[in-house]
């Protein structure tokens, strides 16, 4: 059952990254909320799962905030490190960094496969767990597919790799899923994880994303957006919970 309906959030990430591919004219729109997007899923859902399965401090500081900031210094440190390189064989620092963009995707891709065991884990408790896990999921994975697409292609991947890593966040969560008929992955394992992924994603959103999406067009609808990504996955978590 865990298996079938991850195929509805295979669909959706691959939705979600058509999307993104449909709107080329309006890229700075298209970046405007993928950065919200990125900020929602972070703020409003990652975080708070990571606070609830890994909570116990570290001295004084809870453990899923430790990570949090550590992915977010492990993000900058990736990227100016590859920066660095690229500037040494005589590239243009400012210019994007393709492995950034293939990282940051492959995280993402690592976050629906656990999205996946999420929705297996949550049948193993009961069948109405499993449908109130899955319709999240469900619903934030077209975010995902979106923001897989849009990132790996913003560092100057090609479309072909931006088409192959979003088809691997789509299958993500169906291996997921069908992983939880072979073992239980511990919840403060996930949570630890979780808090690590949402540092580093919000690095991407943050110093990446949206002063990309105003560098060319610091228009107003931009702003509107973005508003408009935290506000859909408030929506998602609202009727989630």
């Amino acid at each position: 059952m865990a298996v079938f309906v991850a195929l509805g959030a295979f669909l959706m990430t691959l939705f979600g990254g058509w999307t993104a591919q449909r709107v080329t004219d309006r890229r700075h729109l298209v970046l405007g909320l993928a950065g919200g997007l990125m900020l929602g899923v972070v703020g409003l859902d990652l975080l708070p799962e990571a606070l609830e399965a890994a909570g116990q401090e570290v001295f004084g500081v809870p453990q899923a905030l430790l990570l949090f900031v550590g992915g977010f210094l492990t993000a900058h440190l990736v990227e100016r490190l590859l920066a660095s390189r690229q500037a040494a064989h005589g590239a243009d620092e400012r210019e994007k960094v393709p492995q950034v963009g293939l990282t940051a995707a492959a995280a993402l891709v690592g976050h629906s496969l656990l999205d996946g065991v999420a929705i297996g884990a949550a049948f193993q408790v009961g069948g109405a767990m499993g449908t109130t896990v899955a319709l999240a999921v469900i619903a934030h994975d077209f975010a995902d597919g979106f923001n897989t697409y849009t990132i790996t292609s913003l560092y100057g991947n090609t479309r072909a790799k931006a088409v192959a890593m979003l088809f691997a966040g789509a299958l993500a969560p169906v291996v997921g899923a069908a992983s939880t008929l072979l073992f239980t992955l511990p919840v403060e394992i996930l949570g630890s994880y979780l808090g690590f992924f949402g540092g580093a994603l919000l690095y991407l959103a943050a110093a990446e994303i949206l002063p990309e999406a105003h560098h060319t067009h610091p228009a107003r609808s931009t702003l509107l957006c973005t508003a408009a990504g935290v506000g859909f996955i408030w929506l998602v978590v609202g009727i989630a919970e």
